[in-house]
């Protein structure tokens, strides 16, 4: 018995031994393998095929992902800001101001000003807002290269709020107009300007991108300017991108970037431009006359139809504009106006509110006719409005 214990333990010493020494020949050759198969991983990385899982990207395979993302941002916003920045101008202005001191006394000073302009022609004619350029005694225009050109105001209109200027220069880049009556609500838009007036250090002007928000906006009387039918933007327009242009993503211009919705001064998404239409319009007038004719008058008064308003007039809906007054020996009397007429139509626009109304007679000029869709007492009747001169 005890012969057969010294045995099994022999025995059992024996082929924990063997073990031993299998392991450790099994582990040298596995790590071998494994050595020699990391070789061949990096001899094979220069096969970007072969490479799976590497926790460092060979440096071509980098490269090409780079070039990847380059192709993927050249999109048509960036090829339209590209094929269009030379046309952006910038514009310092000084205005002569005069200020009354603490003892009555009247001084003049010198105010500079910036904003930004498009240049719409290739013989130098630029657009910008009347109240970027409209009262300068002074006017410098700066292109992207830093070349500074002294401009003429060829005209301004105040009550649009719209100023052509020309610079002396030919062969210019120039943005081509689309048609504001095409937009739609939701398409990509770009605005663009010079805020800061660096053109003279960087080469480019600034871009914000958003879409057409809304249309026909009407945001009445700001300082004597009439702001109707404006167009909604979420594209960022910050103070000195005013006479900017907006423009679709075809690089065509849909509008002037005029105004910003802010109570703290910066842009909060909501941006208001000129349709491009408005400006085609009083442009070529500016570039005629060097102003706008609108010294008429109707000698009436009018307001929006509420339901009170209605039910006090026994009206059967709140469509167009109610007359209130009507002066004596006034357009409006001439024309047959009494008050308690609606307006329902003019020139065959519907009427829907007051603003609409004094939209369409910003658009008339002095001496124009039109003709107004009246409801009196229940029964349509036609009227003819002649536009006098306040003057006459």
């Amino acid at each position: 018995m005890k012969n057969f214990k010294v045995i099994f333990l022999s025995s059992f010493i024996t082929i924990l031994i063997i073990s031993i020494v299998f392991a450790f020949f099994y582990y040298k050759d596995r790590q071998k393998t494994t050595i020699a198969k990391n070789a061949e991983l990096v001899e094979n990385s220069e096969n970007p095929e072969k490479v799976e899982n590497s926790s460092i990207v060979p440096v071509n395979l980098r490269a090409q992902a780079n070039n990847q993302i380059y192709n993927s941002r050249e999109n048509i916003i960036t090829n339209t800001v590209k094929k269009i920045s030379s046309a952006i101008v910038g514009i310092n202005v000084t205005e002569t101001r005069y200020v009354r001191d603490f003892f009555y006394r009247i001084y003049e000073q010198q105010i500079p000003g910036l904003g930004s302009g498009a240049i719409i022609s290739s013989d130098g004619y630029i657009i910008t807002n009347d109240h970027v350029a409209g009262n300068a005694n002074q006017i410098v225009v700066t292109m992207t290269d830093g070349t500074e050109y002294n401009a003429e105001l060829i005209g301004t209109d105040k009550s649009s709020d719209i100023a052509l200027l020309k610079i002396d220069a030919d062969n210019l880049p120039y943005l081509k107009f689309g048609n504001s009556d095409d937009i739609l609500i939701g398409e990509w838009v770009i605005a663009l300007g010079n805020p800061f007036g660096l053109f003279k250090v960087n080469d480019k002007p600034t871009v914000t991108v958003g879409v057409v928000s809304s249309l026909g906006m009407n945001l009445g009387v700001i300082k004597e300017r009439y702001y109707l039918n404006m167009i909604q933007t979420d594209a960022a327009i910050n103070s000195g991108n005013s006479g900017g242009p907006l423009v679709n993503s075809l690089g065509e211009m849909i509008g002037m970037n005029t105004i910003i919705w802010s109570e703290g001064g910066g842009s909060v998404g909501v941006g208001f431009a000129i349709p491009i239409n408005t400006i085609k319009n009083i442009s070529e007038e500016l570039k005629t006359n060097g102003s706008i004719k609108r010294d008429f008058w109707t000698g009436i008064s009018i307001h929006s139809i509420d339901k009170g308003i209605a039910k006090y007039y026994n009206l059967n809906s709140t469509y167009g504009v109610i007359v209130t007054k009507v002066e004596r020996n006034s357009p409006g009397s001439k024309a047959g106006l009494k008050v308690g007429d609606v307006v329902l139509e003019i020139n065959e626009i519907k009427i829907k509110d007051e603003d609409n109304m004094i939209y369409i007679f910003h658009q008339a000029r002095t001496n124009d006719s039109l003709k107004l869709k009246v409801l009196r007492d229940n029964k349509t009747i036609f009227l003819n409005l002649k536009l006098e001169s306040k003057y006459d």
